[in-house]
């Protein structure tokens, strides 16, 4: 069964097939994969409604299968924010070094004990002739000050997971996908398959 990821981030794509491995039928293939189609941009007020609308255009422009997310950051502090506009939170959508450096400035002032955040993700799977699904997880921890790790990608080098010392970017691949909220809704999604 070929199913596309509505992305064209390949740290996503390879995520998301190290947790379907258990799934050898599946034949998982990215936006690079199949012909362009316009993309709309992400407009829905929350992660589900993004991703389902991203999974739905998917599914209309290439007729495959087909498995959209949004994920972000929201902040307490700042209310939830960056939320939905987490990979356009500096004004460049996918800007991962102004995002990162704006939200530490943002959260300059704001003192350790009040900087918990959560990774927040949901996970949209849209098929034929079926009403589109929709899962959830979410990663709960707090923002550093500082970046470290070149492990994943987005806020990943400054945000440390509840229960553990390293940040998201420090963290194996193995070590990420078991707790991440993409992990979490991927495994919700892989339940679907099965």
């Amino acid at each position: 069964m070929k199913i596309l990821l509505a992305s064209r981030n390949k740290g996503k794509l390879e995520e998301l097939r190290r947790i379907l491995a258990d799934h050898p039928s599946i034949e998982l293939v990215g936006l690079d994969d199949v012909d362009p189609y316009p993309e709309a941009p992400e407009t829905a007020a929350t992660f589900a409604g993004n991703a389902e609308a991203k999974a739905l255009d998917a599914l209309r422009y290439t007729g495959l299968p087909s498995i959209a997310d949004d994920s972000g950051l929201a902040v307490d502090a700042l209310n939830g924010m960056p939320g939905v506009l987490s990979a356009r939170w500096s004004g460049t959508h996918g800007d991962d070094t102004a995002n990162l450096e704006l939200l530490l400035n943002q959260m300059g002032d704001v003192p350790d004990e009040r900087r918990s955040a959560a990774f927040v993700c949901a996970v949209a799977f849209a098929q034929p002739n079926v009403e589109t699904q929709i899962v959830f997880g979410r990663m709960p921890g707090r923002v550093i000050r500082e970046p470290r790790g070149a492990n994943g990608f987005g806020y990943d080098p400054i945000f440390v997971p509840d229960g553990h010392s390293e940040t998201a970017a420090e963290l194996s691949s193995e070590a990420k996908d078991a707790i991440s909220h993409r992990g979490e809704a991927l495994r919700e999604f892989a339940k679907l398959l099965d």
